[in-house]
């Protein structure tokens, strides 16, 4: 039985949010996503590593619509959502940040998450009307600031902003779309050791408390191995090891492939 069967015959407790069926991705002569089986169970955070070019943001550009797949299937609870476009996949509950940060960098920390809401009510058309009259929505923006820690930073171009700021309001700016799936790519890239682990924890936190489903994309074990409770190991477009962190450290083929034999 494959995992993507095991998972569809998971109980309730388990139920299946996402899975990809044999989906195919080439650039040219590159493979980048080569047949992949990937399934994602309601409520977990789970990693997604492997070295560059391993395929893993080939993978998450496919399932949140930036990518369209040559051949496999998409379903999102249920619903096959194989060719559907980015908005509609919003629409479904799946959002995603980047790992160059996806931020206007001439709005204010208040007016990206602002806009974000805006969006997903649908009134960004009437935006110029609604700003500065809008209660629910302004109250609404301070409170995503202040769960990731950004209220003081309200009025404060992106822009002008330290890294791990922009990197958390980069997922706050996803987390506003109030996705019950969240794709995060490299969240902690370019950031201190110090700041990445007040960004995961921020990131924990909020994912946690509201029930959402995770999927981060990681090159820092240390962070993998602390915040997943599920590590999927991606090398040359496949998976090549699911499992615990437990026993993502105890697989041999993944310390030769991909660790180089003692990098975990």
């Amino acid at each position: 039985m494959t995992p993507v069967d095991q998972a569809l015959e998971a109980p309730p407790a388990n139920r299946t949010l996402l899975v990809t069926r044999q989906l195919c991705k080439a650039f040219g002569e590159t493979r980048a996503v080569d047949h992949v089986d990937f399934v994602v169970r309601e409520g977990e955070v789970l990693a997604l590593v492997g070295s560059n070019g391993a395929g893993k943001t080939s993978l998450v550009n496919l399932i949140s619509g930036l990518l369209q797949p040559d051949s496999g299937m998409i379903t999102f609870r249920g619903r096959e959502i194989t060719r559907l476009g980015v908005y509609e996949r919003i629409k479904a509950g799946i959002a995603r940040s980047f790992q160059l940060v996806n931020l206007f960098d001439q709005l204010t920390a208040f007016e990206n998450v602002r806009l974000s809401i805006l969006s997903r009510q649908g009134k960004t058309r009437r935006l110029l009307h609604l700003v500065d009259r809008d209660r629910d929505v302004r109250q609404e923006t301070l409170e995503m600031l202040d769960r990731f820690g950004l209220a003081d930073k309200a009025h404060i171009l992106a822009g002008a902003l330290a890294q791990g700021e922009r990197k958390l309001l980069d997922v706050g700016v996803a987390y506003a779309l109030r996705p019950t799936f969240l794709l995060l790519d490299e969240p902690t890239s370019g950031v201190s050791t110090r700041e990445k682990g007040t960004i995961m924890d921020t990131i924990s936190e909020v994912v946690k408390s509201g029930g959402i489903t995770a999927v981060i994309i990681e090159h820092d074990m240390d962070v993998v191995f602390t915040y997943a409770a599920r590590i999927v190991m991606m090398h040359q477009g496949r998976i090549l090891a699911d499992g615990t962190p437990e026993e993502i450290r105890r697989n041999e083929e993944v310390a030769n492939t991909l660790l180089g034999g003692g990098f975990i």
